[in-house]
């Protein structure tokens, strides 16, 4: 396996498998490749990848249930999702999914290999070690855990990096082209609509404590001064 660690590509297009195989290989990424969402499923438990490139439409399971079936056992991988509709990308990106970021066929295999970096970056990237504060949220960058009147939250890598990007300046307004180009590493052509989901999720996640998330129509986001 290479020292970038191995990524699962779960995709029945033998094609489209082979071509982001190839890619992620010249990176130097371990590939391993599944051809449907049981065999995908069983190969995410026994191989640990750091992060799967996940199609939605497949035989046996589609990949919205794979990565349901991992976030229900504990299992936080990183996940890029792969869909042939765009409007699937709030489903795929929502809640109970916990999905890190998305692709919309068909796309370049370099703006794949580019996701995939940008999200193990965040996952890998070298972190501060003060905690981050607000109210009762607290953010502990050394162990990515998060909680709220000390009883732990589990954010999804993306979301925790969002979090911690409005935390560190609390007050300041951030617009979603900064959000996007912070957290997801890549510029605002992408789509900024992928923010406002992530935003949603955090809310949500963090119950009440979420209304510390202040939204400035037309700009962006902004967390309540401390």
């Amino acid at each position: 396996m290479s020292d970038k660690g191995l990524v699962l590509v779960i995709e029945d297009e033998p094609a489209i498998a082979e071509l982001q195989r190839m890619y992620l290989t010249r990176e130097g990424y371990g590939v391993h490749l599944a051809r449907d969402g049981a065999e995908g499923l069983a190969a995410a438990r026994r191989l640990k990848p750091v992060a799967i490139v996940l199609d939605v439409g497949l035989p046996t399971m589609d990949g919205t249930e794979v990565c349901k079936a991992l976030r229900d056992e504990g299992d936080w991988v990183p996940v890029l999702f792969v869909t042939a509709r765009d409007d699937e990308v709030d489903r795929i990106l929502g809640l109970e999914l916990g999905a890190d970021d998305y692709l919309t066929k068909p796309f370049s295999p370099r703006e794949l290999v580019s996701r995939v970096r940008a999200v193990l970056r965040r996952t890998q990237g070298h972190v501060a070690p003060p905690p981050l504060t607000l109210g009762p949220v607290r953010l502990d960058l050394e162990t990515r855990e998060v909680t709220v009147d000390g009883e732990p939250v589990q954010l999804t890598v993306t979301e925790f990096d969002l979090l911690a990007a409005l935390l560190r300046k609390p007050g300041r307004v951030l617009s979603r082209d900064q959000l996007l180009s912070q957290v997801w590493g890549y510029e605002a052509a992408a789509g900024t609509r992928t923010v406002d989901v992530h935003v949603g999720q955090v809310r949500q996640k963090l119950g009440a404590a979420g209304d510390l998330i202040r939204t400035v129509r037309g700009v962006g986001y902004a967390t309540s001064k401390p």
